[in-house]
C-alpha cells in the first residue's frame, strides 16, 4: 500500500498516522509538506489530526487552502482514496471535498476519551475488516468536532449511505450523532475520531486497526 501523509503546521498526529500505516500496510509512507503543489504516485493520501495554523479562523479552514490541497482535491476526483482524521477531516470540509462543516462542540468542552462508534457501512475500503452494525472503540480528541449540514444534506447522506461511522453515545453535539461520511464515490473518508491511536492492545485496545487493514487489503 502506497501511501503518503501530508504534514501541516501544527500537525500532531502525523506520525501516529505513518506508524499506523507503515505497520499494517507493509510500507513507509511519505510525509508531504503543505506547500508542495504536486504529490507523489500513491494510493492513499492521508489528512492527519492536529490544529493546524493553531485553529485560527476556524478550524482547519487555513489548512484547506494550502498548496497541496488542489492537488488532494483533485487525487480524489480521479478515484485515489483519501482519508482525513479529526483536524483532516475538518480541512476536507472546508475544502467542500466533504459535505457538511464541523463546529464547536455543543458542550464548549475539549472532549479527549474514548467512545462507542457504530459501524454504519462495512463495505466501504476503509471498512471492510468491520462489520455492518458492530460497535468499536476509538478515542477522540477535539473541541470542534459537533458535525453539522443542513436538513437536505443530512437526508442524502443518510439515503444514500454516506454515514460511515455514527456515534453511540453523545459526545459533542454532532447532528444524528455522525462521525464520519464518506463521498458518493466511496474513495474519500472523514471522521473525527483516532483510529490510528489503537492499532495494538498494549495501547489499549486494536478496534482502530481494522481500518488500516481494510485499506491495506483494498489497496496492495
Amino acid at each position: 500500500m502506497k501511501a503518503a501523509v501530508v504534514v501541516f503546521p501544527g500537525s500532531n498526529c502525523d506520525r501516529d498516522m505513518a506508524v499506523a500505516i507503515e505497520k499494517i500496510g507493509g510500507v513507509k509512507p511519505q510525509m508531504v509538506w503543505h506547500g508542495e503543489t504536486d504529490l507523489p504516485d500513491v494510493d492513499l493520501i492521508a489528512l492527519p489530526g492536529g490544529f493546524s495554523y493553531g485553529d485560527y479562523l476556524r478550524t482547519g479552514a487555513i489548512a484547506a487552502n494550502s498548496p497541496i490541497m488542489s492537488a488532494v482535491k483533485k487525487a480524489a476526483e480521479e478515484g485515489r482514496h483519501v482519508f482525513g482524521v479529526c483536524n483532516g477531516f475538518q480541512m476536507l470540509a472546508e475544502a467542500q471535498i466533504l459535505p457538511g462543516a464541523l463546529l464547536r462542540n455543543s458542550g464548549l468542552d475539549y472532549v479527549c476519551r474514548d467512545v462507542d462508534l457504530v459501524v454504519e457501512d462495512s463495505e466501504t475500503p476503509f471498512t471492510l475488516a468491520y462489520e455492518g452494525g458492530e460497535t468499536i472503540r476509538i478515542p477522540v480528541a477535539h473541541h470542534d468536532g459537533n458535525y453539522f449540514a443542513d436538513e437536505d444534506t443530512l437526508d442524502r447522506l443518510e439515503g444514500e449511505g454516506q454515514v460511515v461511522f455514527r456515534y453511540g453515545e453523545a459526545v459533542n453535539g454532532s447532528q444524528r450523532n455522525i462521525a464520519g461520511i464518506r463521498n458518493k464515490r466511496g474513495n474519500v473518508l472523514g471522521m473525527m475520531p483516532h483510529p490510528e491511536r489503537l492499532i495494538e492492545d498494549e495501547l489499549g485496545g486494536a478496534d482502530g486497526r481494522r481500518l488500516f487493514e481494510g485499506l491495506a487489503k483494498t489497496l496492495s
